[in-house]
């Protein structure tokens, strides 16, 4: 089948707000230019010490985790539109301000602040996804989100690189910017608009089977799901914290060659990820693809402990970008589809405090193994982490073969 006919075809029914979420998300993570290339700005513009830039990164990822917990109660309160425009307003100006910090402690509080502001967003999101689109594309609706923050990540590193070769203040310039039109784009096109309200509980159609309770932290095997999420969130997360650092102390490379490899997750993801899940079908089950992909995201980094080069990083970025595609959509389709409606703000926001308890573990550990013996015993750590999350998800994960509603399009399709 010619991809772009696949392509076409797998978007085509997709609500137009649900377009409108994936456009604002697009317009945000093109201006993602701060987190990057935060622990070489830390480092070597900054010049704090290692475990000074380990506490920044891991109140970065603090900051996420009460961004996520607010972010779901407010969403279940409140509602997504106010949550999302008041997160991308406030945070855009919250970058501008931490341009003008240059004290660790000043940083530190900072980030922990902006983060929460700005992590409030992805429970929000997520639920309003599930609100505008239609219950038979859901999945669609989130992987089209998924496309339009890839697109995003593929800009923002390589746009932030050269910035950041000219001057570091100007990624915050563009990150508070970018985040600030963002809400003005979300606000013009959903102020009053009504969700399409056409999802009740007993009618979803689950990846998983429903559950009774009206609490995640009642739901033991979705909490055990969420403990796992954050094991693989360790491991995927070293991208953005002690990749960069790697890059530049093992290879000596440029912010905007940091930039471009880093941007090529992004891309790769952005142009594979459709055809990839158009091709799996219903040859394998969820749990299987899940652990697959966990497992290749440790490959992805024990790949630096056999041989060196530049071939070998473009390699482990390969595999690293395949394994997202393997492992996020399930997981957050499986969140979605797994809670009650009249809770699922408060299941996304468990989701998102997995991801981000990772995010504080991630370079505290990373940075911590890095200073006791050298990024080779910190790759040898990640690979094992991920061997035994990979079995976790076979353990937690229930036996069901899951046809994506992408193949189930194309194929439904006149001439498919």
């Amino acid at each position: 089948m010619n991809v772009v006919k696949l392509y076409l075809k797998a978007y085509s029914g997709i609500t137009q707000p649900a377009w409108m979420l994936a456009l604002v998300l697009l317009i945000n993570r093109s201006g993602s230019m701060v987190l990057p290339f935060l622990s070489v700005y830390l480092k070597d513009e900054m010049e704090f010490t290692l475990q000074q830039v380990g506490i920044i990164l891991s109140l970065f990822g603090v900051g996420s985790l009460v961004g996520s917990i607010i972010g779901g109660y407010l969403t279940d309160k409140i509602g997504t539109f106010k949550v999302q425009f008041g997160s991308l307003i406030l945070g855009g100006i919250g970058f501008l301000f931490l341009e003008r910090v240059d004290t660790f402690e000043g940083l530190a509080f900072g980030f922990f602040a902006v983060t929460v502001l700005t992590d409030a967003f992805r429970p929000a999101n997520a639920t309003a996804v599930a609100e505008f689109a239609k219950k038979e594309n859901i999945t669609r609706a989130y992987s089209l989100n998924r496309m339009a923050i890839n697109l995003g990540f593929s800009i923002g590193p390589v746009a932030g690189g050269m910035l950041a070769a000219i001057n570091y203040k100007w990624l915050f310039y563009v990150d508070g910017f970018t985040c600030i039109a963002a809400g003005l784009v979300f606000a013009a096109y959903f102020y009053k608009k009504k969700p399409r309200n056409v999802v009740k509980d007993q009618e979803a159609a689950p990846v998983t089977p429903k559950v009774a309770v009206q609490s995640p932290f009642r739901d033991v095997s979705y909490l055990a799901f969420a403990c796992l999420t954050a094991g693989f969130g360790i491991v995927f997360f070293q991208l953005f914290n002690t990749l960069p650092l790697y890059y530049r102390e093992g290879y000596g490379l440029s912010e905007s060659a940091i930039g471009w490899l880093i941007g090529l997750n992004g891309f790769i993801v952005f142009l594979v990820e459709m055809p990839l899940v158009y091709a799996l079908g219903e040859k394998y089950s969820l749990r299987s693809i899940v652990a697959v992909g966990t497992i290749l995201s440790g490959a992805a980094y024990l790949l630096f402990n056999v041989a060196e080069g530049i071939v070998i990083l473009l390699l482990s970025m390969l595999i690293l970008s395949i394994a997202e595609i393997l492992v996020m959509p399930y997981l957050t389709s499986y969140t979605a589809n797994r809670a009650p409606v009249s809770v699922r703000g408060k299941y996304m926001g468990v989701y998102g405090m997995a991801y981000s308890m990772a995010f504080i573990i991630a370079p505290a550990l990373g940075t911590f193994l890095i200073g006791y013996s050298g990024f080779t015993l910190l790759w040898y750590v990640i690979g094992a982490i991920a061997v035994l999350v990979a079995a976790g998800f076979m353990w937690n994960m229930k036996e069901v073969h899951v046809k994506p509603e992408i193949a189930t399009l194309v194929e439904d399709q006149p001439g498919a």
